[in-house]
């Protein structure tokens, strides 16, 4: 199929998006996240508080390798990955429906930027201190009876968006 090796992966360039786990609870979602971000390039995972972090067997089922060949680092606190984000020039973004949140489908991207999208606890969300800090918030425009999708799911969404503006 022609697939890259790892450290060919490794050394391609990347699209200027971090992704923050912000407590995730489960491992599928972020091998999920793993597999989703070595698809569109991501430049990196920060996983927190209790996300778990490689290696893991768990992890590794739905990763399927991507654990390998996507950069990540961990920070026992969201709030301090945030700020060192933004120290660093990311413009960081909740993934929440929250009061002056943005749908995604009408949040431009800036090719000029960098940027960092924090997913939440899958049934906490994002933590309000997290979302205070954060310089936006997007949400995903849904029609049906319920008000969220899954985290892993929802990551997705926001990855490809972000991969649409920057690439």
């Amino acid at each position: 199929m022609g697939r890259d090796t790892v450290e060919g992966y490794r050394s391609k360039k990347k699209i200027p998006l971090v992704i923050v786990l912000d407590n995730i609870r489960s491992l599928n979602n972020i091998g999920s996240v793993f597999r989703t971000s070595d698809a569109f390039r991501v430049e990196r995972l920060a996983l927190c508080g209790i996300t778990a972090t490689p290696p893991s067997v768990e992890i590794h089922k739905t990763a399927l390798g991507a654990e390998d060949s996507v950069a990540w680092s961990y920070h026992a606190s969201t709030v301090e990955a945030v700020r060192e984000l933004q120290r660093e020039g990311y413009h960081v973004c909740a993934l929440e429906l929250v009061k002056g949140s943005v749908s995604l489908e009408k949040f431009d991207v800036d090719r000029e930027r960098k940027y960092a999208v924090v997913a939440g606890h899958e049934v906490d969300g994002v933590s309000q201190e997290v979302v205070d800090l954060c310089d936006s918030c997007i949400e995903i425009p849904q029609e049906g009876t319920k008000h969220s999708l899954n985290v892993a799911v929802s990551t997705a969404l926001a990855i490809w968006h972000f991969y649409l503006g920057l690439r």
